[in-house]
């Protein structure tokens, strides 16, 4: 009997060593650079600080050169699920930031929850939660993995950018109120904000960039767009008389959400991502941690101006600077070869449809609720009925099923009406019913996006496939993302850090891929609807 206790607690001492003796990074940080297209870290290679951020990811990390979005639509919520997730919307349930919710009968934003109270402020901007992602991320799969000692904090202007990443077991999730110019949170997270927090918002750091005003980094004649700026398909979103270089912000005094649409949003996040890891102590014990960044700003700012003009270009070489000197931050507060980085982004951006005709480039604009206004109307003058269709979002057609079911009208005849009214639409080429996405004549691939974004009870019955270089809305300027051609679809993935050795690959990869890799650098299991493989060039 003494022999068998002596073995039993031999193996017990073993595995209590062998489990200590796993080997994590002290601190995982990941971070989405919102509307970043995969070019831009060459476009502007040649001017990215050899200090700065993106520089040191391609020269001593990692790059997965041809990493790519494996569905559609292509827009925020659905990119920072899938990331966390590894997952596509089909299974985690994000099929946009906004879709009509079959079973609810009405429109569902991506985080919305009524059941809990802002927390930071009086506004309604906090009642956000993760509740509608199905599904776990990478960040709950390491706090269950650890017995919920690894502390997972989540920080972006959006809420959607904050809260999906750091999934629903997180210790906190950050946002920001463009009403009140503070950071904020939801009850479903805390009762109270932080003491370090409300210090840090009470610096009231925007008002303070906002009389520093927004001038090029550098002499704008040196930059690559300068020949772009004050364009007329710009959007004044810094002011209808702003039409360029330098951009007076202290007009906009008490109006704290122009901020977003400024380089100061991503300098914000990085001070906060800074105050987070000190004040919560991440990565200062033996338990791994994770903090999730999303800078939000590259897309309000993109949208306006587009991909090719000074303000983007700008935007990305002030970020190369914010990401060096967050290196620095972390080599000298982790400590160097201690963290593990990644940097990806949630999608990627059109070029503005006017820019394209300058060039001789076929492209155009849809004016979307223009259609569904028409639409309906068409369908009333048809079947008698009028709001047939309920919305015209996330590129498919939503049909008023109530009202159908309750008409006697055959829904069959509805759809097969509506996809011949809307093919003989400009730059709409294909429509049909998302129940023959797998037999309709499109490409395999494009198909397989298209399966992967649907999912039954918030998606629509009819998808549409708009012309390449075409987009939706903006029609007096500006541009946008969503569809699955390769300008919204090919994305950065960048890694740097510990365990993390200096090279490329070519390979095709996946955005769905960054979770599982995750899991297999963690030793941890991988996200519970998770259909990516592990990258094994970054693992070797």
């Amino acid at each position: 009997m003494q022999k068998v206790f002596s073995m039993l607690l031999l193996c017990v001492v073993s595995f209590s060593s062998t489990a200590q003796n796993i080997q994590r990074p002290k601190l995982v940080i990941g971070i989405v650079v919102d509307q970043m297209r995969w070019d831009f870290l060459y476009r502007y290679y040649e001017r990215y600080a050899e200090n700065g951020g993106f520089k040191k990811f391609l020269k001593q990390g990692f790059s997965c050169e041809n990493a790519f979005i494996p569905y559609a639509p292509t827009v925020t919520a659905c990119g920072h699920a899938s990331i966390y997730t590894g997952s596509v919307p089909a299974i985690n349930g994000m099929t946009g930031n906004v879709w009509w919710d079959n079973q609810l009968n009405r429109n569902v934003y991506c985080t919305e929850d009524s059941s809990v109270k802002t927390v930071g402020s009086n506004t309604s901007l906090g009642l956000q939660s993760p509740r509608n992602l199905l599904t776990t991320t990478i960040c709950d799969e390491l706090r269950l993995a650890t017995n919920f000692k690894s502390k997972v904090v989540g920080i972006a202007i959006k809420d959607r950018g904050s809260i999906l990443p750091a999934g629903h077991s997180a210790n906190a999730a950050y946002w920001y109120d463009s009403k009140t110019g503070d950071w904020i949170t939801s009850s479903y997270y805390m009762t109270d904000l932080p003491s370090w927090l409300k210090n840090f918002n009470a610096q009231k750091l925007v008002d303070k960039y906002y009389k520093e005003g927004w001038s090029t980094l550098y002499p704008l004649n040196s930059y690559t767009q300068s020949t772009a700026d004050e364009k007329s398909y710009e959007l004044r979103a810094l002011g209808s008389d702003a039409k360029g270089f330098p951009y007076n912000l202290s007009r906009f005094a008490g109006n704290y959400g122009i901020i977003a649409s400024t380089p100061f949003g991503n300098k914000l996040t990085t001070e906060l991502a800074k105050a987070a890891v000190i004040n919560e102590e991440l990565g200062a014990d033996g338990v791994t941690d994770f903090l999730t960044v999303s800078f939000s700003s590259p897309d309000y700012v993109g949208h306006s101006f587009g991909p090719n003009s000074v303000e983007t270009e700008d935007i990305y070489l002030r970020l190369d600077k914010e990401l060096g000197e967050f290196f620095n931050f972390l080599d000298g507060k982790v400590g160097k070869g201690q963290y593990l980085i990644f940097l990806s982004s949630d999608h990627g951006v059109a070029h503005v449809p006017a820019f394209s005709k300058e060039h001789n480039i076929p492209a155009g604009n849809i004016d979307m609720q223009k259609l569904f206004t028409d639409l309906n109307a068409s369908l009333k003058a048809k079947f008698g009925k009028g709001e047939l269709v309920v919305d015209v979002v996330n590129y498919q057609v939503f049909l008023n099923l109530p009202l159908i079911e309750s008409s006697s009208l055959k829904i069959s005849e509805i759809q097969e009406w509506i996809i011949d009214y809307l093919t003989k639409q400009k730059g709409i080429v294909r429509a049909f019913k998302t129940s023959d996405i797998p037999s309709t004549t499109l490409n395999a691939r494009v198909k397989e996006m298209l399966a992967n974004g649907y999912y039954p009870n918030r998606s629509g019955q009819i998808q549409m496939i708009i012309q390449p270089q075409w987009i939706e809305g903006f029609m007096k300027g500006g541009t946008t993302h969503g569809v699955s051609n390769t300008y919204d679809a090919h994305i950065p993935l960048l890694w740097y850090g510990w365990n993390i050795k200096a090279g490329k690959t070519n390979r095709e990869v996946y955005m769905s891929d960054i979770a599982a890799t995750l899991a297999a650098l963690l030793h941890i299991q991988m996200p519970s609807g998770s259909i990516g493989n592990v990258i094994h060039e970054v693992i070797k």
